[in-house]
């Protein structure tokens, strides 16, 4: 029956999409040490793309942590649903996106010890009558889909209030607040942070309430049961201890990190 026959060609020209769309292979008789690392580049200054290329924090940060364990990386945008389904159906090895390690996630997938320390806070207008998380109570308040972020302000306002506005990355939910559509932003302290400092015209203010937001620890994600899993957990500590995690974290947030909480969790 024709329908099930294959040539020799599309048979090999199968087998090697299927190898590329994989991480590690063999080549050559010996393994490719490259790795496919996947990422949304649309939350600076941890990922972004600058020219074409995705650049930020997160991306210095895994370079340095694959060569301490002896690979390369080929770091691909996908976006931030998408790179869940490719960890989960293993066809990237690694993912790192400024990832909130949560018991959720951890039932589906494993994640590296934590590299960053982070918590939500919340951006408004300067003239705003928001000053703590109470305050988001009948606002209308932007967040990313599928973030940490998002679940705060669902436990605030209810999963599905009405003035809840979810959006597909971070500066979808900064357009629609200086257009008016928002009354608030609620995302990850520095990315909101980083946004404000570089554009002080936009008179944009950030409110953090500590009561309200939980702290969180970023963390690189991999399949369940990945083999790299020990490989780089190992090597996430040796950056950190020899002086290049430091080197990073400067180059991109202009300060000296504090890792005393981001080390004892590494524990």
């Amino acid at each position: 029956m024709k329908k099930f026959k294959l040539s020799l060609t599309v048979v090999v020209a199968a087998f090697v999409l299927i190898l590329s769309a994989c991480g590690t292979s063999k080549t050559g008789g010996g393994e490719d040490k490259t790795l496919k690392v996947v990422t949304d580049a649309a939350y600076a200054p941890f990922e972004y793309q600058d020219k074409g290329e995705v650049v930020g924090f997160d991306i210095d940060f895994i370079k340095a942590v694959a060569k301490e364990a002896g690979y390369e990386v080929n770091v691909k945008h996908v976006g931030w649903d998408p790179l869940f389904v490719e960890i989960k159906g293993k066809t990237a090895d690694i993912g790192i996106s400024a990832i909130t390690i949560n018991d959720d996630r951890k039932q589906t997938y494993d994640f590296s010890v934590p590299y960053f320390l982070s918590t939500n806070k919340i951006m408004v207008p300067k003239d705003s009558p928001i000053k703590s998380a109470a305050d988001l109570k009948d606002k209308v308040v932007a967040v990313q889909n599928g973030t940490t972020g998002q679940e705060a302000v669902e436990k605030l306002l209810g999963a599905e209030n009405k003035n809840l506005k979810k959006f597909k990355d971070n500066n979808l939910a900064i357009m629609e607040l200086k257009g008016g559509g928002a009354d608030a932003v609620v995302a990850d302290n520095t990315v909101i942070e980083e946004y404000v400092k570089n554009n002080p015209n936009e008179n944009f203010v950030i409110i953090e309430d500590e009561g309200a937001f939980d702290k969180e620890f970023y963390g690189l994600l991999f399949a369940k049961d990945s083999k790299l899993k020990a490989e780089f957990d190992k090597a996430v500590k040796e950056v950190f201890e020899n002086g290049e995690y430091a080197k990073i974290y400067k180059k991109w947030f202009k300060v000296d990190p504090d890792v005393t909480e981001i080390k004892e969790q590494q524990k």
